[in-house]
């Protein structure tokens, strides 16, 4: 053992173990608080959905209160399962933030466990932001390493990811070193997972998945900081979490640290202008823009351009996203969202309201929509794509989006986050108090996250 290298574990752990707030760039602490703001607003809004209130049923019957506040509800519970429910309330309409790079969403791997364990603690805002970064930072860290691999052998990548950000976040506030931080990773190595057959049917678990992470990350935290000893490698390791969930497949394992500390990769995410998975949006701009040239007139037929690794996730079987019929498969279906884009020239939360998603001129569009591998992507640098009209009157449209809104050069001002949160939170709570959530936020550094937590309880 010597003789090896130190593991990247190892080198994880010491960098968040070391970790101040003041040593992250400040553009980056700007932006995290924004995307916190985001997927506080996404939280809120969940408690209008039928998954939202499952969820709070099923979480609340397992067992007794506690001190840690769930997002616009009123009720108490212990920090494992306050991070489950808070975790499927920010990620369940799929509408939070994604790194494009990784192909994961960063704030919800870890967000959920520093909200719960820095309200069980009486953490200050700094210390929550800078464990809530920490993780977030190892997340992607994880994507980029695996280069969509998780994706392309069935795996949700942020379900499989958010496990170890959230031991490191949880690490952090529990005031681990580094050994204890490592030994928290290893552990969490054993439960990460997320498996993306609800692709078939439109089933909730995808929503499930980084609250589970969460919860995993808080027991394994706990488990370490009692001596519990955990695996120094769960990444390169033999019959670690490359070996196993890759399926041969070689992770570019300097991407985990190089130029940790000094480059952080959160600052490059992506917030979503629209609810539906992201890469769907260099598509969803691509008809949006068509709209105002095409006008009402009748489409014949459409080809679509997506990356073509995510073929397979948005666009088949052709059959089943021609004719999505839940909220959930909409989500995931390039043609749905094609079709309703190109006969809006928007999309929204309510374009996934039962009455939208019956609507006859869709459907029937959906089902002239045909999906092909886009030559002249960017991705996954950006979720490109293309869309090409032909009108019953013989005329042709097309346009390519290679930047997709919301990243690069093309991301969500402050302004129009502000405006999403405020959108968001009005499907729960009164204007009144959301603002006083989004103020909260922006002093986040200032405050202690109890006062946040109170205002977010319903």
């Amino acid at each position: 053992m010597s003789n090896q290298p130190e593991p990247f574990a190892s080198r994880l752990a010491c960098f968040a173990a070391d970790l101040h707030l003041s040593d992250i760039p400040g553009p980056v602490v700007a932006r995290a608080k924004l995307h916190i703001l985001d997927a506080l607003g996404l939280g809120l809004a969940s408690n209008a959905y039928d998954y939202g209130r499952s969820s709070a049923a099923g979480i609340v019957a397992m067992g007794p209160g506690g001190p840690c506040s769930v997002i616009g509800r009123p009720e108490r519970l212990d920090p494992r399962d306050a991070a489950l429910i808070n975790g499927i309330l920010i990620h369940g309409l799929d509408f939070d933030d994604t790194h494009l790079a990784s192909i994961i969403h960063p704030t919800c791997t870890s967000l959920p466990c520093a909200l719960a364990l820095g309200e069980t603690f009486d953490a200050s805002g700094q210390d929550v932001l800078t464990a809530f970064l920490a993780g977030a930072e190892t997340s992607i860290r994880i994507g980029l390493a695996v280069d969509g691999g998780f994706h392309h052998v069935g795996y949700h990548a942020t379900g499989v990811v958010s496990h170890f950000a959230s031991a490191v976040t949880a690490g952090k506030l529990l005031g681990l070193d580094a050994e204890g931080i490592t030994a928290a990773q290893g552990i969490t190595g054993s439960t990460a997972s997320g498996i993306q057959v609800f692709l078939e049917e439109g089933a909730w678990t995808k929503r499930f998945h980084p609250g589970w992470g969460a919860v995993a990350g808080i027991t394994a935290a706990q488990l370490a900081r009692a001596g519990f000893k955990g695996p120094s490698r769960p990444y390169e390791g033999k019959f670690g979490l490359f070996d196993t969930h890759l399926h041969g497949d070689v992770a570019k394992l300097d991407a985990l640290t190089d130029g940790l500390g000094e480059e952080w990769h959160f600052g490059e995410t992506a917030l979503k202008p629209y609810p539906v998975c992201h890469f769907i949006h260099g598509c969803a701009d691509a008809a949006i823009e068509l709209r105002s040239e095409i006008g009402g007139a009748e489409i014949v037929s459409v080809k679509a351009f997506l990356p073509e690794p995510t073929l397979h996730i948005v666009a088949e079987p052709a059959e089943a996203k021609e004719n999505a019929t839940t909220e959930y498969e909409a989500k995931f279906s390039a043609q749905f969202v094609i079709a309703a884009c190109l006969l809006r020239g928007r999309f929204g939360l309510p374009d996934l309201q039962p009455k939208a998603l019956a609507d006859p001129d869709v459907r029937a569009l959906a089902r002239r929509i045909k999906c092909f591998a886009d030559p002249d992507t960017a991705f996954p640098t950006f979720f490109s794509g293309g869309v090409e009209v032909t009108l019953a009157d013989g005329r042709m449209f097309t346009r390519h989006v290679r930047v997709n809104s919301g990243a690069g050069e093309r991301a969500m001002t402050a302004d129009a986050v502000a405006e999403k949160f405020m959108a968001s939170a009005s499907l729960a709570i009164q204007p009144n108090q959301a603002a006083r959530i989004r103020d909260l936020v922006y002093d986040l550094e200032n405050i202690q996250i109890a006062e946040l937590m109170a205002e977010l309880r319903g």
